[in-house]
């Protein structure tokens, strides 16, 4: 399969947790998961600190990346004045963020989903004069906390809007993990088929259990790009019930990108295990207990006892 994965641990894995890495964990581990081959990563959130402390740091992230690394990197903003302070700090890429459904809207970013709208313009004006590339990223695709279920025209509507036309991707959401696979690629297949041709990409938790079969899902109806975490590590903090991102490790034993070999696989699952064990932490990922498993025969596995130095920099 050639969907792409991004992974989010950064951003939407990082920000359910009660504890806030320092800035030089954060930026070894974006560049363990660059080194490993990981295409695109979320490296945190304009959100304010006190809000969601996990996300203080995400300027000093920035900066100490390189601009060879910040071009496979995304920024979380939610307004035009978040877009320029990342922009300011470094960052080439930024995913606007605004809920299709007005209620968790308001209890996310403090303002109406038309308000957000009204802004996403000015945002977009910002990433295209520094050279950049902007997503439109709609949450609650698919039910919101607050109102239930949201139709699938809102969405449309949402990517159709004229206000939302300068946007490089569309990132379709299922904020609570409640979608089934039907609903995904039914959704998903109207995204492309009926509005603007850009990359698409799926955002996927894993709340009930449908995270993986989400994605794929997603990735046969036209999806270009899906969101996973290592561990199945985070979730949103302003949707009750939204808990748990679909992990890294499951989506690209599944899809088996041509990057991906089990020593890289290994590693993540290391980078994964070590991340959990400091934020004391679950691993959800059922490829990281399969890797441990004692099936040695299966190259997938790590045999009993080695390491693989997830910290070492990847073979190339």
């Amino acid at each position: 399969m050639t969907v792409e994965l991004r992974d989010v641990t950064l951003r939407d894995g990082l920000q359910l947790t009660g504890k806030v890495l320092p800035t030089v964990r954060k930026v070894r581990l974006a560049r363990a998961l660059l080194r490993l081959g990981v295409p695109s990563l979320e490296i945190g959130s304009m959100a304010r600190p006190d809000l969601v402390p996990p996300m203080s740091g995400t300027l000093d992230v920035i900066a100490a990346l390189t601009p060879e690394e910040l071009e496979r990197c995304w920024v979380w903003v939610a307004t035009p004045r978040h877009v320029e302070r990342a922009l300011d700090a470094g960052a080439r890429n930024v995913q606007y963020c605004f809920s299709a459904s007005d209620a968790h809207n308001r209890a996310n970013i403090g303002r109406s989903t038309e308000a957000s709208l009204d802004a996403m313009p000015a945002a977009v004006e910002l990433a295209r004069a520094a050279g950049g590339r902007i997503q439109l990223c709609i949450a609650t695709s698919f039910t919101c906390p607050f109102d239930g279920p949201v139709p699938p025209e809102r969405v449309l509507a949402i990517a159709n809007d004229a206000r939302t036309a300068g946007a490089d991707d569309v990132v379709v959401c299922d904020t609570l993990g409640q979608a089934a696979p039907g609903e995904v690629a039914d959704l998903v297949a109207r995204v492309r088929a009926e509005t603007p041709p850009r990359r698409i990409v799926f955002h996927g938790h894993d709340t009930w259990g449908q995270g993986v079969a989400n994605s794929l899902a997603a990735a046969a109806a036209g999806a270009d790009v899906v969101d996973g975490c290592l561990g199945g590590l985070g979730g949103c903090p302003f949707a009750p019930g939204a808990s748990g991102n679909t992990a890294t490790e499951d989506l690209l034993f599944g899809t088996r990108p041509e990057w991906l070999t089990p020593d890289r696989l290994a590693r993540l699952v290391e980078l994964g295990e070590d991340l959990l064990a400091e934020l004391g932490e679950p691993n959800r990922s059922k490829a990281a207990q399969g890797a441990r498993s004692k099936a040695t025969a299966f190259p997938w596995t790590i045999a009993a006892g080695a390491t693989t130095g997830s910290d070492r920099p990847a073979s190339a």
